[in-house]
């Protein structure tokens, strides 16, 4: 950690299923992949335990090496707003913040228990990525509902993508040589899941998603804004459950929806190429709505000195950036198109040398922003377990 190198990466997919893999990737050596039968969590945290100890390509010798762990936990609700290191109390807080994610805060947990089974001892850190968010002032966080309905079930915008957002904003201050409390930056964090950040200051004054990661952008698979008519209308007409109703929302709308060709970006601008209308159509609706963001971030802050981009599509669509930019030349937001297309998932100051607003490229790095998080609880708290 003191000098923020990633000595190893790594990634175990398909838990439970057949075909499970463990893709191993230490600093200095050519990735590995191990197949296996990993059944659970448990399993998989114990194969990863091992390739990390192991002779041939692992980075570290005995488990005693492994002074902290720490866990991406999505939604810390109100009552986490800054990293904590997991204790029984603090787990079972996160697991009654499961009604507010329910489809990720029990995933996380199922890492926390994998990791206190196989490492019985070691400190383990939640860095939520709700945290960043949690100084929006009311107006911009609280609902048009009955005020009842946030004091009784803290239903709020609470935003998303906290780490990246974080992260990227922090670099921007160095990479423009500029204090931080100084900057208006939008931050932009384009991948499958989508959302936009207002930060002041290094602050985070507004952001795209809201109560779940639903609201906002167009998405991979997710709606974005809607109109909460529509979907009452829907549930009528189809007779859908609650449950197909979230999942329509979640996993059978935005790009795919509308194009249904894919919900990856590259696919459907190739698609878009090759005249399929639809798919263009929703390239279109994307970039529209990203650019409707940035604008209203710009009212908000009464400002702008920089806008970034960041994940995949952020990082590697030429397209995305210049649609999505196209026309705000008024307020001072000028692209320099040859930059722009050799932009490719590297830093990069992509505006003209007259624009007034820099436009970034840059490539989040959320394990950094975890891994500081876990260091710095674990060195507050001493030696305690």
């Amino acid at each position: 950690m003191n000098k923020e190198i990633a000595i190893a990466k790594g990634m175990v997919s398909r838990i439970g299923m057949t075909g499970a893999v463990l893709t191993h990737r230490p600093l200095d050596r050519e990735e590995i992949k191990i197949t296996g039968e990993i059944l659970d969590h448990i399993i998989a945290v114990k194969y990863i335990i091992d390739v990390l100890m192991s002779p041939e390509y692992g980075v570290i010798k005995d488990k005693s090496e492994i002074h902290a762990i720490g866990h991406r936990v999505v939604h810390g609700g109100e009552r986490f707003t800054e990293s904590a290191l997991i204790s029984d109390e603090v787990f079972n807080e996160i697991r009654q913040l499961i009604e507010l994610a329910p489809l990720h805060n029990p995933h996380n947990l199922t890492g926390i228990k994998a990791c206190r089974t196989n490492l019985p001892g070691i400190r383990q850190v939640a860095v939520f990525d709700t945290a960043f968010h949690h100084r929006m002032p009311p107006m911009a966080y609280i609902y048009g509902l009955p005020y009842v309905m946030y004091k009784k079930y803290k239903i709020r915008r609470y935003g998303f993508h906290g780490h990246s957002h974080q992260y990227v904003s922090e670099r921007a201050a160095v990479i423009l040589d500029r204090p931080l409390a100084e900057l208006k930056i939008i931050t932009c964090h384009l991948g499958n899941g989508a959302s936009v950040a207002a930060i002041d200051g290094g602050l985070s004054v507004d952001t795209s998603m809201g109560f779940t990661p639903l609201e906002g952008l167009l998405m991979g698979t997710r709606s974005g804004d809607l109109d909460p008519a529509v979907i009452l209308n829907i549930i009528g007409r189809e007779e859908l459950t609650l449950h197909e109703a979230n999942t329509l929302l979640n996993k059978h709308s935005g790009l795919h929806g509308i194009s249904g060709v894919s919900s990856d970006m590259r696919e459907i601008i190739k698609a878009g190429h090759e005249g399929h209308a639809l798919a263009a159509l929703a390239l279109d609706i994307y970039c529209y709505r990203l650019k409707k963001y940035i604008g209203a971030y710009i009212a908000v802050m009464g400002g702008l000195n920089a806008v970034i981009f960041t994940a995949g599509i952020g990082e590697n669509s030429e397209v995305v950036r210049r649609l999505s930019l196209a026309g705000l030349e008024f307020l001072g937001i000028e692209l320099d198109e040859e930059k722009n297309n050799a932009a490719q998932a590297v830093e990069m100051d992509i505006a003209t040398k007259n624009s007034k607003a820099r436009i970034l490229v840059i490539p989040t790095n959320e394990e950094l922003v975890i891994a500081r998080d876990t260091k710095k609880i674990v060195e507050q708290t001493g030696s305690r377990n």
